[in-house]
């Protein structure tokens, strides 16, 4: 038999009737009734993070120990050096690197998994992405429920919706919750079990007054960040093995100047290692296929010196200054500016291409 996992002394309560029923709905789904072969949960299990934020045991909320990160900005320069500051060589992920950036929580209970990609919120609509798993492996319910409440408050319910990565190796669940006060919210997973209970994970999530990295409405960053026109090889400007050179073209601070929307992924694809990481620099390259006759692309390394790297390790690693001048904290960011400069869409963790198009043409179309 699933239990809840006990909070404060108390249970939480059962999600409404209405979301139920549209779970046991989905249940059937996944486990064949609905037309589908693919059990609920196959897959290889996703790679660990590095720092385990384990749930607390069954009568006591989960609790993590996340490194503070630095608030400072930095105003990116023109080339990197080798020879890196001890400022530099500080990792705006903390001491163990980006690798233990996303916390992860697990419940004894239901053997339930979470590694949660969205941990910088605002107040507002906030996007929620984490990947579920348990014994068997990845979750891959097409839906599941996700509450939030604060303080014993009334509670907010949506829907988080499964995207499998390119070609279907792992994936992650994406949904949004609106926060209406800052502090630390309980955040609960909720999803439908073979035997027609409901397994429920539950972790705390902290929602700031501002959230670190810039917010929907906030203005983008004019940030210099290099390219082809300032390196000899485009291996100087990406980890990734094949990069795109069309994303390499223009500085921030000009396709802010060029008036028309941009799309800018951070994110270091040759070292794509963890759960929520993702080729968001090959999904970029699709979108501006696409849509390149109305947009501009923009990919930024998280790394100033990637042939360094290739030959050395990620021990000499110089993150790029634009991390700290865009306030990122975990290793894989996406963000739509609108023609007017202003942050049209945030995307914390991978971002499926079929969410982020979405975003896209929603903004082109309103241009």
């Amino acid at each position: 038999m699933w239990i809840r996992q006990a909070l404060s002394g108390r249970t939480r309560a059962r999600a409404p009737l209405e979301l139920a029923a549209l779970l046991a709905g989905t249940l059937a789904l996944a486990c064949g009734d609905g037309g589908t072969d693919e059990p609920a949960a196959t897959a290889t299990a996703p790679p660990a993070a590095t720092a385990t934020r384990e749930a607390a045991a069954p009568t006591a909320p989960a609790t993590a120990t996340v490194a503070a990160p630095s608030t400072g900005h930095a105003t990116a320069t023109p080339e990197a050096t080798a020879e890196a500051t001890p400022e530099e060589r500080t990792s705006v992920f903390g001491e163990e690197g980006f690798e233990a950036s996303y916390p992860q929580y697990e419940d004894e209970a239901s053997g339930l998994i979470l590694v949660f990609g969205t941990p910088d919120l605002g107040l507002g609509p906030q996007r929620i992405a984490f990947v579920l798993s348990d014994s068997e492996g990845i979750v891959r319910l097409p839906i599941v429920s996700i509450s939030a409440s604060l303080g014993g408050g009334e509670e907010v319910t949506a829907i988080a919706r499964y995207f499998d990565f390119p070609e279907g190796i792992r994936g992650l669940y994406v949904g949004e919750l609106e926060f209406d006060q800052a502090g630390e919210w309980l955040l609960e997973v909720s999803l439908p079990r073979p035997d027609g209970s409901l397994a429920v994970l539950s972790f705390p999530a902290e929602v700031a007054e501002r959230t670190l990295a810039p917010d929907v409405g906030d203005p983008a960053p004019a940030s210099l960040n290099r390219t082809l026109d300032d390196v000899e090889s485009i291996y100087q400007l990406s980890t990734g093995a094949e990069p795109d050179p069309a994303l390499y073209e223009l500085t921030v601070a000009e396709a802010l100047e060029a008036g028309r929307p941009f799309v800018i992924v951070f994110a270091s694809p040759g070292f794509c290692t963890n759960a929520l990481c993702g080729p968001q620099a090959e999904i970029l390259t699709v979108l501006r296929e696409r849509h390149g006759d109305r947009a501009n692309f923009i990919h930024v390394d998280l790394y100033e010196n990637p042939e360094e790297i290739r030959t050395m390790g990620l021990g000499v690693a110089i993150e790029t200054p634009l991390l700290r001048e865009w306030g990122l904290h975990t290793p894989e960011w996406t963000f739509i500016v609108g023609a007017d400069g202003l942050v049209a869409g945030r995307f914390e963790a991978f971002a499926p291409e079929e969410e982020l198009e979405e975003a896209l043409i929603a903004v082109l179309d309103g241009a």
